[in-house]
């Protein structure tokens, strides 16, 4: 269900204060808005996560470390409507309807979470630490740099729990069964990286604000892909490099 998402309070109560020329100042506000948006929508995948974690025994620790990222992305969501508020805007907009996570009714629990761990974490995770890392770079210090660095903190911390999570099951799940539903989650990531990095053009400045270059951006996810998670995911055993190929089956 989605609704309006609101966090005009929340973001002006960190007080920032931010200075754009009009035109680059309608597309900041555009991009932190959409931030604001996905960043908040992600807690309740984690929340989900949490459930199915739970569900399989997991770890009561590992457990209320998911549901801290929830709280993690929340917390994202109104640091991105501070940059809304502190450029002038409004940090209010339509919420991303809540998707259950799948449940994978055809595989035992394990294997059902483990799925949703290496969708989540070890893919959409690691990727988005790439992206954030490569718009820190292009901010000089100030708060967007701040707002990003506490983002990326986050974000390697959930993308490490997914590489981790897949290590600590190799040895009671055979990792190679994640194969053919690779190829589906590979097709989902990259129809979703796709459409949120658009191959518009950059305002000028529009870097120190945290506005990516689209083919940039696009270049960088497809290098991540190659050279990061298709290695990683075939060091335990995952046929990963014949589920990128044939994602689009």
């Amino acid at each position: 269900m989605g609704g309006l998402l609101d966090l005009q309070a929340a973001g002006r109560a960190r007080g920032l204060r931010l200075d754009a020329h009009p035109v680059l100042r309608e597309a900041a506000i555009e991009t932190w808005r959409r931030r604001m948006r996905n960043e908040h929508g992600a807690a309740p995948v984690f929340d989900g996560l949490g459930r199915q974690l739970a569900s399989a025994g997991a770890d009561a620790r590992l457990v209320d470390r998911v549901a801290s990222m929830a709280a993690e992305e929340r917390r994202h969501g109104e640091l991105c409507g501070a940059i809304v508020e502190g450029l002038g805007g409004q940090a209010v907009v339509d919420a991303l309807p809540e998707v259950p996570l799948p449940e994978h009714a055809d595989v035992c629990r394990l294997e059902a979470v483990t799925r949703n761990v290496l969708s989540v974490c070890c893919l959409s995770e690691t990727v988005a630490v790439a992206l954030i890392t490569a718009e820190r770079e292009r901010v000089s210090s100030g708060p967007v740099r701040d707002v990003l660095s506490i983002i990326l903190a986050d974000e390697i911390g959930h993308a490490r729990l997914g590489w981790t999570w897949l290590a600590a099951c190799g040895d009671t799940l055979d990792l190679a069964r994640l194969g053919p539903y690779l190829g589906v989650a590979f097709a989902h990531l990259e129809r979703h990286e796709l459409a949120h990095l658009p191959l518009a053009p950059v305002p000028t400045d529009g870097a120190r604000y945290g506005l990516c270059d689209g083919e940039e951006a696009r270049a960088l996810f497809y290098r991540v892909i190659g050279e990061v998670v298709l290695p990683r995911l075939e060091a335990h055993g995952i046929p990963a490099t014949e589920a990128w190929a044939r994602r689009r089956a």
